[in-house]
């Protein structure tokens, strides 16, 4: 028996070895692939290897990038069983890679959120590139690191962390934006906050509005309509602003090609533009779903079960449109400083905004699939079974709050992060179901152990009298000392049995939906992201610095 085990452990060990060792190969396939198209596209340019290290070094970020923080976009459909890890893989590989292809924009800020001051150069390119170069290996090593830790950390955090750190080592304290730092660090705070407040807020909603309901039926031929309609319209919302922002001048004239719609040229949307056109989209949504919704009522359970069933599509829809946004933002983080080092390689001088040659893009969006299905699956576990248990109603009111927090902080000025948004929503849905577990079966309970714990401390008290009255009596009877004997074992039995009382009641007021060890976990890991990546740009600063000179 014992070799039978034994064999069965070696062959699985073989087996993990074997899947880990092919990820590693198409991991260095796609970076030496890179590395010899960026060395063999730029050979007119002097400095060539270094251009062709540092998309090494970019396309390394970028599947670290897709496998840490595109799991915050889809893990809570895959742990609700909305849609399978192959599925939810699939959908997010295609959405980023297109959002960052399609709407990733022509020119990107070279410093991420302005954190440092590049004039603080001097107009010297070497120590600017090498600084662009150190942060962003500094980013993707700590996001390689906290993916094996199984901890979702923001990947703006990391180039910023990089950036600042590599900005210090170059030219000191003075190049940094510490304002700029400080609302990064309250968005630690800020984000996940927000993000949780916002997701517990919609899932009371439906709960209210129709898992509480006697007729959930009904209810959710009334409710389910306006909870998809208005996720229709914050989705449209911040896919307008954050999604298509950078490419709208060409959004602009295909929506006034079409009849009855005038939109003004401006550069970028604006927010009342933004919420009229997801306005249109959600009553358009609404009175769809009303009508799919109607015509299932007859096949529908008047159960809970069935309600989830009806959140499985828009969960879909949400996963897709949240890579897309997220693959037209987030590419900046793995190209940014690429493209950084690749203008002031071609053109000799340093800039806050430079243009970004296809190629450079490419390496971006394909690198996030690329990680993303080699390594995100374990990331998209966490996120979504190893923090709390989702269904699909809890990771609609995930997906509504990454949306509406984002919409909500951009016009406040609030600082945020997506990651932090997800992850906080994620807790904030798991913390409901104890606020409601505790306040509803729980405390039913707890009620009805306390009245046991009551009866018995009673009993106890009872037994205990019995007992002093027999032990203080003179002239004892044979039967009076087999009932102190009697008494001695009921009276233990008692305190035992109080005992296991009191054991229940305390384990019942401590139920957790939300894991605290994950809990924990995930915001050491954000508090020490932007410092920890700090320090390894220095430290790789210093090394590059070192080696050119």
């Amino acid at each position: 028996m014992e070799m039978e085990t034994m064999k069965k452990l070696e062959k699985k060990a073989l087996k993990t070895s074997g899947t880990d060792l092919t990820r590693l190969g198409f991991a260095l396939f796609f970076m030496i692939a890179v590395l010899t198209f960026s060395f063999l596209n730029s050979g007119g340019v002097s400095n060539n290897l270094f251009l062709a290290v540092a998309a090494l070094i970019g396309a390394y970020m970028a599947m670290n990038i897709g496998a840490n923080d595109v799991a915050n976009n889809v893990g809570p459909a895959v742990g609700s069983k909305a849609m399978t890890l192959t599925m939810a893989i699939m959908i997010a590989a295609v959405f980023e890679a297109a959002g960052a292809i399609i709407a990733g924009g022509e020119v990107v800020k070279t410093i991420k959120k302005g954190i440092i001051d590049v004039a603080a150069f001097g107009g010297n390119p070497d120590p600017f590139i090498w600084a662009m170069m150190a942060a962003l290996l500094a980013a993707a090593l700590w996001l390689n690191f906290a993916t094996a830790m199984r901890a979702p950390v923001s990947t703006t955090h990391s180039i910023v962390g990089g950036v600042m750190g590599a900005g210090i080592a170059a030219a000191g304290f003075s190049i940094v934006s510490w304002g700029t730092m400080g609302k990064i660090a309250a968005s630690w705070v800020i984000s996940p906050v927000l993000g949780g407040l916002i997701a517990a807020g919609f899932l009371y909603a439906i709960k209210k509005t129709i898992v509480f309901k006697e007729d959930k039926v009904q209810a959710a031929k009334t409710y389910v309509p306006v909870f998809v309609a208005i996720m229709a319209w914050a989705f449209v919302t911040y896919l307008t602003l954050k999604g298509l922002k950078k490419i709208w001048p060409s959004v602009v004239e295909l929506l006034n090609m079409l009849p009855l719609v005038s939109i003004e040229m401006t550069k970028k949307p604006s927010f009342l533009t933004a919420l009229i056109l997801g306005a249109i989209f959600a009553v358009a949504v609404y009175f769809f779903v009303k009508g799919k919704v109607s015509n299932n009522t007859t096949t529908l359970e008047n159960n809970k079960s069935s309600v989830n069933q009806l959140f499985t599509i828009p969960l879909v829809f949400a996963a897709a449109l949240l890579s897309f946004a997220h693959g037209a933002n987030d590419v900046a983080n793995a190209i940014g400083p690429l493209a950084a080092i690749n203008d002031a390689i071609v053109n000799g001088g340093i800039s806050s905004k430079a243009a970004i040659p296809f190629w450079v893009m490419a390496v971006g969006a394909l690198g996030i699939a690329i990680g993303l299905a080699l390594y995100g699956p374990k990331l998209i576990k966490t996120v979504g079974t190893e923090i709390t248990e989702l269904d699909q109603i809890r990771a609609f009111s995930i997906a509504m709050a990454a949306a509406i927090t984002v919409i909500i902080a951009s016009q406040l000025g609030l600082p945020v992060s997506s990651t932090h948004i997800a992850i906080g929503g994620v807790f904030g849905v798991g913390f409901l179901r104890e606020w409601l577990a505790l306040n509803k079966d729980e405390k039913v309970v707890i009620e009805e152990e306390l009245e046991h714990l009551e009866e018995e401390t009673q009993t106890l008290k009872a037994y205990k009298a019995e007992l002093k009255s027999l032990q203080e009596k003179e002239n004892k009877l044979p039967e009076d000392f087999e009932r102190i004997t009697i008494l001695y074992k009921m009276i233990e039995d008692e305190k035992m049995l109080i005992k296991s009382t009191k054991k229940t009641i305390k384990r019942t007021e401590k139920t957790q939906y939300v894991k605290r060890d994950a809990v924990k976990k995930i915001i050491a890991a954000w508090v020490i992201t932007v410092p920890a990546a700090a320090i390894l740009a220095a430290m790789l600063f210093f090394t590059i610095k070192g080696i050119m000179i």
